[in-house]
């Protein structure tokens, strides 16, 4: 059994490698520049994760989401592997601990985003790191042809200056033939080994229904579905309410998912969601992300993406044990309309970008000239009421300035208390002998929370309170005094955005919004969403459509409405011309009077048999519809 065996079946459990993913792991092992696109559910992150843990040295992660990072950190450290991610969500004293594990070989992965690895804090922990590869997973956001373009990306082939030996791998499961080439070129991968394995997913079908009233047909298919596994995905938190209740009223037990949920609240609808006990989940696209569930036998877009990139990742969450599965789109006639919308409103004129930046530096009292690194809860309802902004046109601002390298703007998440002792055990005995209102408290988070004081845990302030017998007003102050005092790091819970100033203030004249990150990336929004309007709106095979548009060709699926309808129409022709030909037998006919004949049938349907027939020279029209004279 060679290496990378070895390490698949001690800390995954398995036997064998999917398809390809062995010649992935190999060529990274072997310290080559590699590629991997793979579709959703192929198995992407144990492409890296094994040879991070083969190869010698600190693994470095770099993924665009807070969600999907820690999501790879938990998983990782139930299975004993050293790892920890550097989030905006952090203080800068956690930040700076995680670092020096890093630094100092305590750590076997470290996962970051790519807007972290500009900072100074990061590059000089960075160099002094044996670091032994460099992933670059979601690399689709390296390219401006990419659906979630992010320019902090194109920063990432300068760590090579640093560790010129240490091997990439790039890592996405959405890439056009562009795409791919720009991850290549971008990265500065040399002379790469690539690998594309097929986006096909012969176990789904691909189908668009045209309704009317989509809460209907909603529950509808949910009922067609009694005790199967199913996601259906909204667009907003409130869409996602909405539906649960809609559904919950008709007696379908729902969960709910989506970005603003808390820790508990999370996790009681993933355990309830991944043990079977909730059937149905409704969820945005938060929900999905290193989530892998091998028995979603349906995935229904109540409301779908712009794109067709995130539509194929988000059905692609359906069927991952390679069983039947549907993945279905609601369509009704408001949807194309409300959605091109939604695209405009992604680009507000360039000048309310600019006054949202000054707005939100004054609303911090940030001085032009400071604010480099710093991170803010921010209330967007109370910034837009202070300086009378639109709360849509802020929020789309900020997401500019964003992917301008001016900010990182974390959307409103549940982030709980996190703490951590600042002082060792003899200065935390003798300041618990000294202060006894808060000697129970020490007590408590001493024996809970082994490893204290070296790493900041999640606080569970329910339990603290319960186990310390204080109320929750009287744990805060608790907690403040104990910060006050020097003997806890800590970052305070908070529901609200996050904004990270990635370089100091800027004068207004001086405030720049590039052409990459507004006009062309505005062309190719529209673009995209053209492409998936073609989707929804086709005459022909879903599935063939889809991988057409990854640079893939494949016969017709069978599978999908489209499909199904050809199929069916088939089969109804042939019947149809029989009938027709029994019919004009018996004396010829106009088309009114066939269609008397077969007025269960659509008229257009008549007429397809009716010129078929006489191209075949079936059947002949001279006025009327009859059989050929026969000598």
């Amino acid at each position: 059994m060679n290496k990378s065996q070895e390490i698949l079946k001690k800390y995954w459990g398995f036997d064998s490698f999917r398809a390809m993913q062995e010649d992935i792991i190999d060529a990274a092992i072997y310290g080559k520049d590699t590629v991997a696109l793979m579709p959703t559910g192929g198995g992407k992150s144990i492409c890296f994760q094994i040879p991070g843990i083969a190869r010698e040295g600190i693994c470095l992660v770099i993924s665009p989401l807070i969600s999907l990072m820690q999501d790879q950190v938990d998983q990782l450290e139930a299975k004993g592997i050293r790892a920890k991610a550097i989030t905006s969500m952090m203080s800068y004293r956690e930040i700076d601990i995680t670092l020096d594990n890093a630094k100092f070989d305590g750590l076997d992965f470290l996962y970051t985003s790519p807007e972290r690895l500009q900072s100074r804090l990061f590059i000089e922990r960075f160099k002094q790191m044996n670091v032994s590869l460099i992933v670059v997973d979601e690399a689709h956001c390296i390219s401006e042809w990419g659906h979630d373009f992010r320019p902090p990306y194109r920063k990432i082939s300068e760590l090579r200056k640093h560790h010129p030996e240490v091997p990439i791998i790039a890592l996405t499961a959405t890439a056009t033939k562009e795409v791919k080439e720009d991850i290549i070129l971008q990265l500065d991968l040399k002379n790469p080994a690539v690998f594309e394995s097929s986006f096909q997913r012969i176990n789904l079908s691909y189908e668009v229904h045209k309704v009317e009233n989509k809460e209907q047909a909603l529950l509808k298919w949910v009922q067609k579905f009694p005790h199967m596994c199913g996601i259906v995905y909204c667009q907003t938190r409130k869409s996602v309410k909405e539906i649960a209740n809609f559904l919950l009223n008709h007696g379908i037990k729902t969960g709910i998912y989506h970005g603003g949920l808390d820790a508990a609240m999370r996790n009681t609808m993933m355990t309830s969601w991944m043990r079977n006990e909730t059937h149905v989940m409704i969820a945005t696209n938060a929900f999905g992300m290193g989530i892998d569930k091998p028995n979603v036998r349906y995935v229904i877009h109540f409301e779908f993406p712009n794109n067709i990139e995130a539509y194929f990742q988000e059905a692609g969450r359906a069927g991952r044990d390679g069983k039947e599965s549907r993945t279905l789109v609601l369509l009704n006639q408001r949807d194309i309309s409300s959605t091109h919308e939604t695209v405009e409103k992604q680009f507000p004129p360039i000048q309310t970008v600019k006054s949202t930046y000054r707005a939100l530096c004054n609303y911090l009292k940030l001085a032009i000239g400071s604010g480099e690194g710093e991170s803010f809860p921010i209330n967007l309802k109370a910034l837009c009421n202070s300086y009378k902004l639109e709360i849509i046109e802020t929020y789309q601002s900020l997401k500019i300035l964003e992917m301008n390298g001016d900010i990182l703007f974390n959307e409103s998440v549940f982030n709980p208390t996190r703490i951590k002792f600042s002082v060792g055990n003899t200065v935390l005995y003798s300041f618990q002998i000294k202060y006894d209102k808060v000697a129970k408290l020490i007590s408590f988070l001493s024996r809970s929370y082994p490893g204290i004081f070296d790493h900041f845990f999640d606080l569970d302030e329910a339990m603290c309170c319960s186990k310390v017998g204080i109320s929750t007003k009287e744990l805060e102050n608790q907690l403040k005094f104990l910060e006050q005092n020097g003997i806890i790091d800590i970052t305070w819970k908070t529901d609200l955005p996050k904004v990270t100033f990635l370089h100091e203030r800027l004068p207004d004249d001086y405030m720049r919004v590039s052409d990459e990150v507004y006009h062309n990336r505005k062309i190719r929004a529209f673009k995209r969403w053209d492409n998936m309007q073609k989707y929804l709106l086709t005459n022909h095979c879903r599935e063939q459509f889809i991988l057409h548009y990854f640079g893939q060709e494949v016969g017709e699926c069978g599978k999908c409405d489209y499909c199904k309808n050809l199929r069916k129409e088939k089969v109804e022709s042939g019947e149809l011309k029989k009938k027709i030909i029994q019919q004009l037998s018996e004396k010829p006919m106009n088309l009114e009077e066939l269609m008397s004949e077969n007025s269960m049938i659509h008229e257009e349907q008549v007429k397809k048999v009716l010129q078929f027939l006489i191209l075949e020279e079936e059947i002949v029209f001279d006025g009327r519809y009859h059989l050929p004279l026969r000598n």
